[in-house]
């Protein structure tokens, strides 16, 4: 029966935690807390530890690129951790140590919620904070995340992704100083499961449209239609 054991989750990220609740708490999600609080039932979901997780996780990643590339600049060191924060990657993380065993759901998501990419990157980063926060310090956070960094550069190397938005400033500076702005128009979806649409324009004209689950994978996803709107390569 699920979700399984916190001692059984212990066991696997290699780190016992001196107060347990903080660890249940990283692995609640908002729908199962809503249901317990309508049951009169005082309970913490993880997006608090979500948002602390978010730094603590760009914190040792950078610390590490910057100790483990000492030749690479900083935009390329930028795009390598992009790359390995991103809701792709963090998800894959989670499913390592098969997090969605492991988390407290709402009746509604119990379906599809346990391999839902954007309850798992969330779910992620709160397991982080909840490892800062009891452990005092990112020495803990880093002995559990490095090794799984450190997989992740040898399967995929350091050539991550085009960036396409720097690709469409570059080239609208090389032809003149026509201004680039990114809009959100819609966005779809309860709040953990997002969809977002963005237009990129230049000047006032739309040059290109995206789609992504977070708003800056959208607008990636627009200056790519913007790229080849102009024939960049």
């Amino acid at each position: 029966m699920l979700p399984l054991s916190i001692e059984s989750l212990e066991a696997k990220i290699g780190y016992v935690f001196r107060d347990k609740s903080i660890l249940k708490t990283a692995l609640t999600h908002s729908s199962y807390a809503y249901e317990q609080r309508a049951h009169k039932i005082n309970c913490e979901c993880n997006e608090r530890l979500e948002f602390l997780g978010d730094s603590v996780l760009s914190l040792v990643v950078s610390d590490y690129l910057f100790e483990q590339f000492s030749k690479k600049p900083e935009g390329e060191l930028s795009k390598i951790r992009a790359s390995l924060v991103c809701t792709k990657s963090l998800s894959s993380f989670a499913n390592r140590i098969e997090l969605g065993n492991y988390l407290y759901l709402g009746k509604g998501e119990e379906a599809t919620g346990r391999t839902n990419v954007k309850i798992l990157e969330n779910a992620f980063e709160a397991l982080l904070a909840s490892i800062y926060l009891d452990s005092n310090g990112k020495e803990e956070v880093a002995k559990f995340l490095l090794p799984i960094i450190k997989s992740e550069l040898e399967t995929v190397g350091t050539d991550v992704n085009y960036d396409y938005k720097t690709s469409l400033q570059q080239f609208i500076q090389a032809i003149g100083n026509d201004r680039i702005q990114y809009a959100c128009i819609k966005e779809e979806g309860p709040d953990h499961d997002k969809t977002f649409e963005v237009v990129v324009k230049i000047n006032s004209n739309v040059v290109g449209t995206g789609k992504g689950k977070t708003k800056r994978e959208a607008e990636q996803m627009a200056a790519k239609e913007a790229l080849k709107l102009f024939d960049v390569k």
